[in-house]
Order: structure tokens, then C-alpha cells, then sequence
């Protein structure tokens, strides 16, 4: 793809409405983007359905969720799981009395891991059992869900599935360097790509984020045929992740956080869903802003971009709402610091010459270089340290905003998309953050300023 499609258009819901289905691929756990999706589910009055990873026994055996585990996914879902084991990868599948991937990778040091060599046909024989695995379970849960879908439901599926780290301390120490190291704590991320060990991390970050969409979208035909022959419709979207194009010296610029090493594996996503889309399928992948979750957590300065939602906030004619928000954020900094302080921090940043060859759409996703780590780690840390508290980050806030506005954008667009790839930039999260807070305020409708088009730079 040479440059991104950005959703550009504000629409509502006209196609989902009570009684319909909404199917959660994947197991809800903490903060993240599916929540805002799934607000708008309900708030259509659909039934929610999800599905477990289930969990791992003592003996690596993997389980149902018990009974005490069910009621809890259940309640924090707010509707029904089906209760078969989902999980994703190949990390701790092995042939019956085999080392695991995650065991091989566990005889690695911090020493030799750059050295180490992989058997790739045991490797494949692993993945093979996982695919059978998950595809098995797939069946069933598949055949448990097509009873629970009534003639005339449409049906939304919403793929969260994503990740794949393997719990080996080698690689958990090499991506705290890589992630967070800097000066002579700096890491190349290359130098992981480079090894066996990063390429069976590849592997297992594709058949997690990516692969699983395809085995959704395959193992759901019979449900998307008996569905759309009785003229109601089925829906697949997906979360992507692809650099976000955000305000950098008054303009909306595409830029990304660098190195994203998981980001070969969202791009495999995008190409899923343009297959489906080819084939006549409704599947998106929508490519979302950057924020703070459990799992991006590990990606020092990942929230840097999202600051500078509040420029698009005012930009986009919040007015008193847009005010209220960058006053928040100010109150959440330590005595002595402002806004403009943080902004200043971002803005050198991004203007500096080290970041230029990072902002190339056409090479993501770039492997980090010294001088860039150092730039990115050390203006998260500085801006962390303006703050009163670690634990209330202005990015917690945004990251919130964030979550909402792309629910209702997704939801929105999935009546009627556009095509099996699109941005989700700030410019139209304000617009939508705005129209919705504008009109609890006011009952005039107030989306046609949303309605123009997006207007993005690369640099």
C-alpha cells in the first residue's frame, strides 16, 4: 500500500439494531480499544457473544474457564461466552512429551541467544498441532454459535485477537532493551529480527494477530451464508495498527512509534481482509491511533503521539468541551509545568532531524536506531516526570477519548464500509469526540462539520 486510507466521512449505525448479534473474537482483559466497541454494541441493544483463550493447567494442559472463571469473564463481557478454549499460537504446543517453543527459547541466555540455531522442522510441527488445535476448537465454538443466531440477526464480528510474546526471560530481558533501553542499555531491534529467536516470534505474532482473522472468516461461512440468505447481513472488523497521522506543526502528518516489531504481522492482517474483501466479504481492519493498554505498556513513548489529540481537539471546533479536556491534562501535571511545557518537549521531538527517516510511510515498520531510542525514551521519561502522579498520565486520559470515539467510528462505518483498510487519524477522532460531546450539550445536530474531508500530509 503506498499511502494510508483514511476514514474521512462521520456515519451512523442503520444496520444493527435489538436482537442482533455482536461477537467478541477474543477474550476481554483490562483496558483496550474493544471496550469503546463494545459500548456501541450495547447501546444498539445487541447480544453480546464472546470467547475464551481458556487457560493453562499446572501441566501445560489447556482448560475451559471454571466455573468462578466464567462468571467473571461474563460479567465484565455483560453477555454470554462460549466456554471452549480459544488460544492462539503455537508458544507452548509441542508434540506429546516435546519441549515447547517457549522451552527452547528457555535454554537461551542473554549470551547466546543471538547465536542460537532453531530446529525449523520441530518448529513446524508445532505450529501444525496449534493450527489443529485452535481450528478443532473453532469448529465447535462455531457450531455452538450458529445456534444462538436467529433467522433475520445480522451479525458483527469484531476480531481483538493480537500478541503472541512467549513467556522466555531471554526474550523478555532483550525487549526491555530494546523497548526501553538507552545509552549503553540500547538494543537493536534488527538484531532480534535477525536472530532464530525473532524469527519464531514473527511467526507466532502472524498466527496470533493475523492469521486467526483468516480461520474467523473461513470458519464463520456457514454462519455468513444461512445469515445473508435470509436478507439480514454479517460484518467482520479488525484492530490494526499502521502509524496514525496527527498534528505535527499545524498539519495532520503521518508519523509512527518506532520500532514496532509486531507490525509485520498487523500488515499481514490488512492483506486478509483485502482477500475477504476481494472475495465479497465485509471484513476491515481498522488502523487505530496510538495509546496506552496493558500490553502496549511495554512500548516506551507509544503514548507520545496521542498528546497531541488535544491540538486536533481545538482544531477541529471542540470549543468549551476541547478547553475542559486540555484543563484536565493540566491539572494531572506537577506544580511548576503546563501544557505548553509538554507540547514543547513533543514538538522538538518532532522536528528533529533524527526522526525524519522515520517518518516514511513506504519503509514501516523501521527498525530503531541509537539515536532515535535515545530521543523518544528520554522525551517520555521527561514528560512522565512533569507529571504528579505515574500512575494518572495525561495518556490515560486520552487514551479513554481515544477508545470512545473509535468505538462509535467503527461501529458507525460498519453499516455501510468502505473498503477492507482504513485510518483512523486525529483528525476524525476529534471530529467525532466533538460531535458527541457537543450534543449532549446542545440538541442541535452538529455533524456536518465532521462531514469534510480529512486532509493528510507524508512527510
Amino acid at each position: 500500500m503506498e499511502n494510508p486510507v483514511a476514514l474521512n466521512r462521520i456515519a451512523e449505525n442503520s444496520v444493527f439494531r435489538k436482537g442482533d448479534v455482536f461477537v467478541l473474537f477474543g477474550e476481554l482483559f483490562g483496558r483496550g480499544y474493544a471496550t469503546g466497541l463494545l459500548d456501541e454494541a450495547r447501546r444498539a441493544g445487541m447480544e453480546i457473544v464472546g470467547i475464551t483463550v481458556g487457560r493453562r493447567d499446572e501441566n501445560n494442559a489447556l482448560r475451559p474457564l471454571n466455573a468462578e472463571e466464567l462468571s467473571a469473564a461474563e460479567e465484565r463481557l455483560g453477555g454470554r461466552i462460549i466456554n471452549i478454549p480459544l488460544m492462539a499460537g503455537f508458544d507452548l504446543d509441542a508434540p506429546t512429551g516435546g519441549p515447547t517453543p517457549t522451552d527452547l527459547l528457555a535454554t537461551m541466555t542473554l549470551e547466546s541467544w543471538e547465536l542460537e540455531r532453531l530446529d525449523w522442522g520441530y518448529i513446524e510441527q508445532c505450529r501444525d498441532i496449534a493450527t489443529s488445535r485452535f481450528t478443532n476448537a473453532l469448529s465447535q465454538v462455531m457450531a455452538v454459535l450458529d445456534g444462538m443466531i436467529a433467522e433475520g440477526r445480522n451479525v458483527f464480528f469484531a476480531h481483538t485477537m493480537a500478541g503472541g510474546i512467549p513467556k522466555a526471560k531471554v526474550f523478555l530481558a532483550v525487549a526491555n532493551r530494546i523497548y526501553k533501553g538507552r545509552g549503553p542499555r540500547h538494543m537493536s531491534s534488527q538484531a532480534l529480527l535477525d536472530s532464530e529467536m525473532g524469527k519464531l516470534i514473527l511467526q507466532n505474532f502472524d498466527e496470533v494477530t493475523a492469521i486467526t482473522f483468516r480461520h474467523l472468516i473461513d470458519f464463520s461461512a456457514g454462519i455468513r451464508e444461512r445469515v445473508e440468505a435470509s436478507g439480514a447481513q454479517v460484518r467482520y472488523t479488525a484492530y490494526g495498527y499502521h502509524g496514525t497521522a496527527i498534528l505535527i506543526d499545524g498539519s495532520y502528518r503521518w508519523q509512527t512509534y518506532t520500532n514496532y516489531t509486531q507490525g509485520y504481522a498487523k500488515m499481514r492482517l490488512e492483506c486478509i481482509a483485502q482477500e475477504a474483501w476481494a472475495a465479497g466479504v465485509k471484513a476491515t481492519v481498522y488502523n487505530c491511533p496510538e495509546i496506552r493498554t496493558n500490553s502496549s505498556d511495554v512500548f516506551t513513548g507509544i503514548e507520545l503521539p496521542l498528546i497531541p489529540l488535544l491540538l486536533a481537539l481545538r482544531k477541529e471546533n471542540g470549543g468549551q468541551w476541547a478547553e475542559d479536556q486540555w484543563q484536565a491534562c493540566q491539572e494531572l501535571l506537577a506544580d511548576g509545568f503546563t501544557m505548553k511545557d509538554v507540547f514543547q518537549k513533543i514538538a522538538d521531538m518532532q522536528v528533529n532531524e533524527v526522526m525524519r527517516p522515520f517518518y516514511d510511510f513506504s519503509a514501516w515498520p523501521m527498525a530503531n536506531s541509537q539515536a532515535q531510542a535515545d530521543l523518544t525514551i528520554g522525551t517520555s521519561n521527561e514528560i512522565t516526570q512533569m507529571h504528579r502522579d505515574s500512575k494518572a498520565m495525561i495518556s490515560d486520559l486520552l487514551s479513554a477519548l481515544v477508545v470512545e470515539a473509535t468505538g462509535q467510528l467503527i461501529f458507525g462505518a460498519s453499516s455501510d464500509p468502505s473498503g477492507p483498510i482504513q485510518w483512523l487519524n486525529h483528525d476524525i477522532v476529534a471530529r467525532r469526540l466533538n460531535a458527541s460531546h457537543l450534543q449532549r450539550k446542545a440538541p442541535a445536530p452538529l455533524l456536518a462539520q465532521a462531514a469534510k474531508d480529512s486532509q493528510l500530509e507524508l512527510a
